[in-house]
């Protein structure tokens, strides 16, 4: 897992896909856990009631959507939410979409 994953840059990261990733319940999780924990996480540390696969799915949305950034590091894949790039883009969406009631 040397190899660095694609990811959108800033100046990509489309609010039409940002929305369509965190529009999923299971990826809404995943991103407010992350933003909980505040730092980086390996992939598979967050509790989810799906698949190893359907995780997969999921991340992968997240990161080529712009919302969140995965890099390797040994044998896990860690997963940080993208804030700075998604705050400057569209300030205070992510707070809003974060707080929203669940």
């Amino acid at each position: 897992m040397s190899d660095a994953l694609p990811h959108p840059d800033r100046a990509d990261i489309r609010i039409e896909a940002v929305l369509h990733a965190l529009a999923d319940p299971v990826r809404l999780h995943l991103v407010r856990e992350m933003n909980r924990i505040g730092t980086g996480c390996a992939c598979g540390a967050i509790d989810l009631p799906v698949t190893k696969s359907t995780r997969t799915h999921h991340i992968r949305t997240l990161r080529e959507a712009g919302v969140i950034r995965v890099t390797p590091e040994g044998t896990s894949r860690i997963a940080t939410l993208r804030r700075d790039d998604l705050d400057a883009l569209y300030p205070g969406m992510l707070d809003a979409i974060l707080s929203a009631e669940h």
